[in-house]
């Protein structure tokens, strides 16, 4: 299956991959070749060449809205076959560090003996050094969220694309003591570019199994059950431990994990960093 041939080359993160395009990337290189010799040869073809071009591009675009989709690039949606069998759980935040919140997310995690992965953003990590080392000193990973969270990711091009990601890389390595081996784009949203600067930083991109959306519900309840239906092993879970509302708001995600935690221990699931499920086979 090609999402375990993923899981296999996780391992290798870290030196680097080399990039092989998935199906759809060489078949849109093959579109613009193929347009440009239909246009030389037959210049009256350009409308059909024009079209067949937008409809590629519509395609791609599409694609890189959805954020579990895999037509861009390999992509993380669950865990591998061995830490499923040891029934571990994923437990991922994104957003952060949060002074008012990534703490007191860490106090409960070890008050349940449970492990995660927190997405940092690279600028907000420089902020608040010690909440990252704290991260790491806890035992949980700290993972690549990108430097600044720009609304505008998704369309960087690929040099912006691997300045802001090596920013991020090279200021949570440093606070973290260990480079991140993951990826999640903000807000999910990217474009074909992204695959080929993630293999060259040896980088593995996590989307999710089931998200709460806690940062636009405001109820406990609603990101709880979206959270829990069909909870099972292997699953990857994301909450937000840093959100713009949070500063007036109170965080859905310190509400929601208590039970949340409860939900997993009582389904015999293991929570643990990603780290731990995918490199530690």
């Amino acid at each position: 299956m090609p999402e375990m041939r993923e899981m296999s080359s996780i391992g290798r993160a870290a030196a680097g991959r080399s990039w092989r395009p998935v199906g759809a990337i060489r078949v849109s290189a093959a579109v613009h070749l193929g347009g440009l010799a239909a246009v030389v040869f037959d210049p009256i073809s350009w409308p059909y060449v024009a079209a067949a071009l937008v409809a590629n591009h519509a395609a791609l675009g599409l694609g890189g809205m959805m954020p579990r989709s895999s037509l861009l690039g390999p992509n993380l949606k669950c865990l591998p076959p061995a830490a499923l069998a040891r029934r571990d759980i994923a437990l991922t935040f994104d957003d952060g560090p949060d002074p008012a919140v990534t703490p007191r997310l860490l106090d409960l995690l070890e008050g349940y003996g449970a492990k995660a992965s927190f997405f940092c953003v690279g600028c907000k990590a420089a902020m608040y050094p010690e909440i990252v080392r704290e991260i790491a000193r806890r035992g949980h990973s700290v993972e690549n969220h990108s430097n600044r969270h720009s609304n505008g990711f998704a369309g960087y091009g690929p040099r912006r694309l691997a300045r802001d990601i090596e920013a991020a890389q090279e200021t949570l390595g440093a606070l973290a003591g260990r480079a991140p081996v993951f990826f999640r784009a903000p807000m999910g949203l990217r474009s074909p570019l992204l695959d080929p600067v993630l293999a060259r930083l040896g980088l593995t991109y996590v989307s999710w199994t089931r998200r709460g959306l806690d940062t636009v519900d405001r109820s406990p309840a609603r990101v709880l059950t979206r959270l829990v239906r069909g909870l099972s092993a292997g699953d990857i879970l994301l909450l937000h431990d840093g959100t713009r509302r949070q500063r007036t708001q109170a965080p859905v995600a310190l509400s929601v994990l208590p039970e949340l935690l409860k939900r997993i221990a009582a389904n015999g699931l293991n929570p643990v960093s990603l780290r731990t499920a995918c490199l530690e086979e």
